[in-house]
């Protein structure tokens, strides 16, 4: 009876312990950080495709759900009504045709009944028609090039230098006390709220993937191929993302940032660029005038 209570004592004491261990452990966390530890499933996140995404992933999963509990319980039930201790007799019988076909008919008619919203969604995520701005971003190790087709805009977007300070070793720099780290850069895309955005993505040496999953989409960037996707952002802010492919040593360090602006914001953002990029591009068309002018006369010699 002792032995028996030092061991309730025992166990009672280990997990007392434990919820220290616990309690610590939580506490040292910073609050975002302990909340995301908790966030099990999909974010709706702040595109028309994101939402639709999320809304088919949890239809899908009620109905596997309402599966299992089918399942799960026509198995629990029959383990329990007929066993063996209640006198139950196996049955003799191997084969039976009309078994069969219900067995074959309910699961087929669940799949056409899931095909048909997943089909919808797919139909949607590929259907790029009536974009109001198109922009072709290229993936480099380990940066992104944006240009505004039709907008005379064009700029790359790298690790803001600031991030990449504090991710050196022996940099001296706390990666705690810089804000957004390693998801920071130096100029981030910017597009209009509620406008469909088309984005063409290639590469120009391996393969990266473009991603911001408030955006719900992905998509890779493949040398010498174009894949499209396209969003629609509802909300001005902020939304960040990285590579999602394994691009080599430094893939860890090519974050993508979004800035969603009200479209009078991005009108005046876009004739400013437009601005700053035409002297540099009246500069380089000098130069290649020139240098068919030199060609020309080494030609004529």
């Amino acid at each position: 009876m002792e032995r028996e209570e030092d061991q309730v004592g025992a166990m009672a004491q280990m997990s007392k312990s434990l919820k220290y261990v616990a309690g610590a452990i939580a506490a040292s966390l910073p609050a975002s950080a302990a909340f995301a530890a908790w966030e099990l499933n999909m974010t709706v996140g702040v595109t028309e495709l994101s939402r639709d995404i999320h809304g088919l992933h949890m239809l899908i999963f009620w109905i596997c759900v309402l599966i299992a509990v089918a399942v799960f319980g026509m198995m629990i039930y029959s383990l329990v009504k007929f066993r063996h201790s209640r006198g139950a007799v196996a049955a003799t019988f191997d084969h039976s045709t009309k078994a069969e076909i219900i067995w074959t008919i309910i699961p087929c008619a669940i799949l056409v009944g899931m095909a048909i919203p997943a089909a919808e969604t797919l139909i949607k995520i590929e259907d790029t028609r009536d974009s109001q701005l198109s922009i072709k971003v290229t993936g480099y190790q380990w940066k992104w090039q944006y240009e505004y087709l039709d907008k005379n805009v064009r700029f790359f977007s790298t690790l803001n230098r600031e991030h990449d300070r504090a991710r050196q070793l022996k940099s001296g720099v706390d990666p705690f006390s810089v804000p957004n780290y390693l998801l920071e850069v130096d100029r981030p895309l910017v597009v209009p709220v509620g406008a469909k955005v088309r984005v063409l993505l290639t590469s120009s040496d391996v393969i990266h993937a473009w991603w911001v999953p408030a955006f719900g989409m992905k998509k890779d960037a493949i040398p010498g191929f174009v894949n499209e996707m396209w969003f629609r952002a509802d909300k001005p802010g902020t939304y960040r993302g990285q590579c999602a492919e394994l691009c080599g040593r430094d893939h860890g360090f090519m974050p993508v940032v979004v800035e969603v602006k009200p479209q009078a914001e991005f009108d005046a953002w876009l004739q400013e660029q437009q601005q700053a990029g035409a002297p540099a591009a009246a500069s380089a068309a000098a130069a290649v005038t020139v240098e068919s002018a030199a060609a020309t006369v080494a030609k004529a010699e």
